[in-house]
């Protein structure tokens, strides 16, 4: 039997080879993951020739050389040239610190919707901005779903879903690039879509009257008129309790927001932290009208994740809104979440037969039906829990200026009674 003969440094693992090397002070072995034949023995020892140079000459980089090696981490070393799917799933644990458990959701869904489209095993070396602004284009525009074949095509996104997404991605790839993964981020000079501005579509008060008579039930009728009423987001309808509410002082302080992943946080905008909203005589009637039915309800302590990581208060709540009320099931919690109060609202519209709005017009009806009557727009942002009037302005400008003639009339009214009198041409 002839005596298989390999060069220096390379020898036989199950069939594979793999090569052994100084570095360092240290015998290190790396598999090639090749087939033990007379070629490749010959192309592992070359290998191995080189890899000695350039450890003497000291331009060896192991990473580079070894990208998978497990003995990165042994010499202080990272992998460089890794996959999108694993700079995602690194990015994604490291920023769970910086954002609440609702923004990471959206995250992750951003995720979820890009990686197949640029292959979670695509090596990041590869990911230039043309293939960037394909990935725009496909989400825009819609695409076969690669884990379904041809029969099945993923629906193109509205431009705001798509920039939130690309948004993500710069995000992710700016990490990159900041840790050495890459040397350029693939989305610079990339803009966002540009997106047509979308005026508020409030009700009018005939339209409002009508959706809550058609709502279900009083205390979904108290519901829509307190949101109305208030500008409130849905998110804290749903946390709002009987502790936050002062009837006699006429105010509603806010404490708490419920999110999609069915958590409460503090209020969306630090802006909008305890927030203390000052009720209109409307509002204070609904709320009224509603303390007959939820007032001497059972208090609850509830969990209130904090923007702090990991860290959280218990809030005692007794829930204005509950939906316990008119369960029939036995089945629902002491409080809404915003995917059931958003289903309240498609209902009552469609028994309403009204044009149909998203729920969130309650909050554009409150902005509107406030600046028409002439409100201060840093009043209404205060209520809104917006940090200055700046959003009141952008948002709602043509209501603002389609009250001009009424500011007229105020400002005759108010100044013409101690405004100087213009001095007279003498008569000769």
């Amino acid at each position: 039997m002839t005596k298989v003969s390999y060069p220096p440094g390379v020898e036989n693992h199950g069939g594979f080879l793999r090569i052994w090397f100084m570095y360092k002070g240290s015998r290190v072995r790396e598999k090639l993951s090749i087939p033990d034949t007379p070629k490749n023995r010959k192309s592992a020892g070359d290998l191995r020739s080189a890899v000695c140079f350039a450890i003497k000459t000291g331009s060896f980089s192991y990473s580079a050389q070894f990208p998978d090696s497990i003995n990165l981490s042994k010499f202080g070393e990272e992998r460089i040239d890794i996959t999108v799917g694993e700079l995602c799933e690194k990015w994604l644990s490291l920023k769970e610190i910086d954002i609440c458990n609702n923004t990471m959701g959206r995250y992750k869904s951003a995720a979820r919707n890009t990686l197949p489209m640029l292959g979670e095993f695509t090596l990041l070396s590869s990911i230039n901005q043309e293939k960037m602004m394909s990935l725009r284009k496909s989400l825009l525009t819609g695409m076969q779903n690669p884990k379904r074949g041809h029969k099945s095509i993923v629906k193109g996104r509205s431009v705001a879903t798509v920039n939130f997404y690309m948004g993500v991605i710069y995000g992710m790839m700016g990490f990159a690039k900041a840790n050495g993964y890459i040397s350029e981020n693939p989305m610079d000079g990339m803009s966002p879509l540009r997106r047509s501005k979308v005026e508020p579509d409030p009700l009018t008060r005939d339209e409002f009257v009508r959706l809550i008579d058609a709502c279900s039930n009083r205390q979904v009728k108290n519901f829509w008129s307190l949101a109305v009423y208030t500008g409130l987001r849905h998110g804290e309808m749903c946390g709002i309790a009987w502790e936050d509410i002062d009837l006699k002082a006429g105010t509603l302080t806010v404490k708490r927001n419920h999110t999609l992943t069915k958590e409460f946080t503090p209020p969306k905008t630090d802006a909008g932290t305890d927030r203390v909203i000052i009720l209109i005589d409307a509002a204070l009637e609904v709320l009224r009208d509603q303390a007959e039915l939820t007032r001497l309800g059972k208090q609850h302590e509830i969990d209130v994740v904090l923007r702090e990581y990991k860290k959280k208060e218990v809030h005692k709540c007794t829930f204005v809104f509950n939906p316990s009320l008119h369960a029939k099931n036995g089945r629902s919690g002491n409080h809404y979440a915003v995917g059931s109060v958003n289903q309240s609202w498609e209902a009552a519209m469609r028994r309403a037969g009204l044009r149909y709005r998203k729920a969130y017009q309650s909050r554009h009806t409150y902005a509107c039906w406030s600046l028409t009557a002439g409100a201060n727009p840093n009043f209404i942002a205060s209520q809104m829990g917006h940090a200055n009037a700046q959003m009141v302005y952008q948002v709602y400008g043509k209501w603002m200026t389609d009250n001009d003639r009424e500011q007229l009339a105020i400002l005759n009214q108010k100044l013409s009674s101690f405004a100087p009198s213009m001095p007279h041409a003498k008569v000769v």
